[in-house]
């Protein structure tokens, strides 16, 4: 990687990982390409990392404590029940997470930034051209620009991976129901008092569907609540859903978000109903859950990763976690290698395989949780777990990072050259 010019495509969180471990790996000059302008701490959706995956990525050096989180650590299911207002638990799992906002992480690992990478917004890449030794992108004004390597962190309808790989091998692909998001002010909440503790992650199942809820940190300090509800639309939908390069229109969304009230006003608990008709219209949004996994993570000089590379269903625990083990792993690779085609092989070899993994278990998960859904009412605890682990539940929370960085001593695994570049 010594001197080489590098293109990330994409500046979200995987892109400022990627754009991180390029630079620890040791390229000459990383330049991110992000199309929006201005910066993108206001997009305030949650996620979740497990807390043993957190500790390999803070001792790999691209998480740490001082980024807002909050610590979940249990996960209760609860349906309706008369007029029980919390409605009746069914089960509990333990929930060793930290949860993030989306924005604020996003804003931390921006400002973490290297001076050597050139941040650029509102700069988005309309092709990407490759050639044997290297790639041209074209931006909007027919402006080109070369890289020795261009890096695709450009989301599921990436550019890079339409350059790289045909279509019919890499396309994106309608799951068949979707995801509706929101969030709001833990100030907001229904009413205090136990039906939610801080800690939980509560799930409300029901027939042909669930919703998880929790805390999460908010843009400026004030704690949120994210929830995100799952279900299979009415079959009127699902062409208007199916092509995931066309963005859901403002009257399917409206649509789609009458149709969430009528399931929550039939099947959910009066606190949890309350919690998601209270939440503020501009603070929902309408997600049409796709698959999609490349079959190689590189090619040429063209590499992808998070979601360009292969998406994870929220169900899964682990889409901002794996763009960040990408970012890890291909930083390693790269650095470890006696060449750059080397260093790509190393890491289209190690996390291709992770990408088709988590696609199968999202279906598995999507399968159980929302599609085929149990009799949720008549379970207790022992027949919770046993479902739990027959539908994939275990797999929930991602993979470990592979042998190299989780057999490692902490004190190793960050290279100590790079330490100045990182405080500069």
């Amino acid at each position: 990687m010594q001197g080489q010019r590098v293109a990330v495509v994409g500046g979200s969180i995987a892109g400022c990982a990627a754009a991180r471990a390029l630079v620890r790996a040791g390229a000459g000059e990383v330049v991110v390409f992000e199309r929006a302008r201005g910066r993108l701490q206001d997009r305030g959706v949650g996620l979740a990392i497990q807390n043993e995956r957190y500790a390999e990525l803070e001792a790999a050096g691209y998480l740490d404590a001082a980024m807002p989180w909050v610590q979940l650590t249990r996960r209760p299911w609860v349906v309706r029940s008369g007029d029980a207002r919390a409605g009746r638990g069914i089960a509990a799992l333990p929930f060793p997470y930290r949860s993030y906002n989306w924005g604020s992480l996003w804003q931390e690992l921006h400002r973490r930034l290297p001076d050597a990478v050139d941040y650029r917004s509102g700069a988005a890449v309309t092709q990407v051209l490759p050639e044997p030794d290297g790639a041209r992108i074209i931006l909007p004004d027919g402006r080109e620009e070369r890289f020795d390597l261009v890096v695709g962190a450009d989301g599921y309808r990436s550019v890079v991976r339409a350059a790289m790989l045909p279509a019919a091998a890499s396309a994106a692909r309608y799951g068949g129901y979707v995801a509706w998001r929101g969030t709001l002010s833990a100030r907001q909440l229904p009413e205090p008092g136990s039906a939610f503790a801080a800690p939980d992650a509560t799930t409300v199942v029901f027939p042909g569907g669930h919703m998880i809820a929790y805390r999460i940190p908010g843009s400026i300090g004030e704690p949120q609540v994210n929830w995100v509800f799952y279900a299979t639309p009415p079959a009127e939908a699902t062409s208007a859903l199916a092509d995931p390069v066309i963005p859901p229109s403002r009257a399917l969304t409206e649509a789609m978000t009458g149709y969430q009230h009528e399931l929550v006003e039939r099947h959910f608990p009066g606190y949890w109903r309350d919690l998601v008709l209270g939440t503020p219209k501009d603070a929902t949004l309408l997600q049409p859950i796709y698959d999609m996994a490349a079959p190689h993570y590189a090619r040429g000089r063209l590499v992808l990763l998070g979601d360009a590379a292969a998406i994870a269903r929220p169900h899964t625990g682990s889409g901002a976690l794996k763009a960040l083990q990408d970012a890890t792993v291909l930083g390693r690779a790269l650095g470890a290698a006696g060449s750059l085609a080397e260093g790509l092989a190393a890491y289209d070899a190690e996390r291709a395989p992770v990408g088709r993994a988590i696609l199968e278990l999202g279906r598995s998960l999507g399968r159980a949780h929302v599609q085929q859904t149990p009799d949720w009412a008549a379970m207790d605890q022992r027949a919770f777990d046993g479902w739990w682990h027959a539908n994939g539940g275990s797999g929930v929370g991602g993979r470990p990072l592979g042998p190299s960085d989780a057999a490692a001593p902490a004190g190793t695994r960050r290279p100590a050259a790079l330490d100045a570049t990182e405080q500069a």
